[in-house]
């Protein structure tokens, strides 16, 4: 699942969308000469600032609820039928209730507390049910996934930090033009194979052309964890409300969560070859 979510007009909307203090020139003025009886005013203060450990805290609290999920998903499936197997409707349940999630907290980011650990929990089920059915057809396919996920979180953190890798405004554009692009690419495939069943099944074959896309579509992910980790390590410095840690925590898992799914694409194609 591509994650366009961690924008700058998104994280704009979401510093301005309620945790933060109302704007000093919205309060009204006291006319000269009146006497004020109501007490002394409050400073006007917004209930503490986004830090990148606070951050860190919340993506740590959602991928333990992910795992969780994820657990119980692989354990609802069978170890049987390699080439057919069943799939839970409840992990249809979980990936519609983890993207209406995402869809919401594009336009309401001040529920990220609440539907972020929604989210984990619906896309951690799929994931573990979609973990196992790899499993079952190619052994040892999911913890190779999940090494190379972890490989590049590291390698992409590092270059982040030694600023090898810097995000400029140009960096973003471009990151999140191509993954919304992909989005595209993979909802007209979804849809075509719906209506001509195996018109698309290049990108799951083993072949050079689903290869190359899985290796561009792991790339994208991988850039936007920079990404990631530019907004995160901005809002903490720029002092943004404290609910945006679990907005953009949720954007970080989110795109763990792709790079994870196109890791285990990746693997598998080349396992076929």
């Amino acid at each position: 699942m591509a994650n366009p979510i961690l924008n700058e007009k998104a994280a704009a909307e979401a510093a301005k969308a309620g945790w933060a203090a109302p704007d000093p020139g919205s309060r009204s003025t006291p006319i000269p000469g009146t006497a004020i009886s109501d007490g002394p005013v409050s400073p006007w203060t917004s209930g503490g600032t986004m830090t990148v450990g606070g951050t860190a805290t919340a993506t740590g609290v959602l991928l333990v609820l992910l795992l969780g999920a994820a657990a119980a998903g692989w354990a609802s499936v069978a170890s049987g039928d390699q080439l057919h197997p069943q799939f839970p409707a409840l992990a249809i349940v979980g990936i519609i209730v983890g993207f209406a999630c995402a869809i919401t907290l594009r336009f309401k980011p001040t529920w990220a507390k609440v539907l972020a650990p929604v989210y984990a929990l619906g896309e951690g089920y799929f994931l573990g049910v979609i973990s196992k059915a790899y499993e079952n057809y190619q052994h040892g396919i999911v913890m190779q996934a999940v090494g190379a996920t972890l490989a590049v979180f590291g390698v992409m953190l590092v270059l982040y930090k030694t600023q090898i890798i810097k995000v400029t405004d140009r960096f973003r554009r471009i990151v999140i033009g191509a993954t919304m692009g992909l989005m595209g690419f993979y909802l007209i495939s979804i849809v075509i194979q719906m209506i001509s069943p195996n018109s698309v099944s290049f990108l799951s074959n083993g072949s050079g052309l689903g290869i190359i896309i899985s290796i561009v579509a792991a790339g994208l992910a991988a850039m936007m964890l920079a990404v990631d980790f530019d907004l995160i390590e901005r809002g903490a410095r720029e002092g943004w409300p404290k609910g945006m840690e679990w907005y953009a925590a949720f954007g970080l898992l989110a795109t763990l969560v792709w790079l994870y799914l196109e890791m285990l694409r990746l693997i598998s194609q080349l396992n076929r070859r």
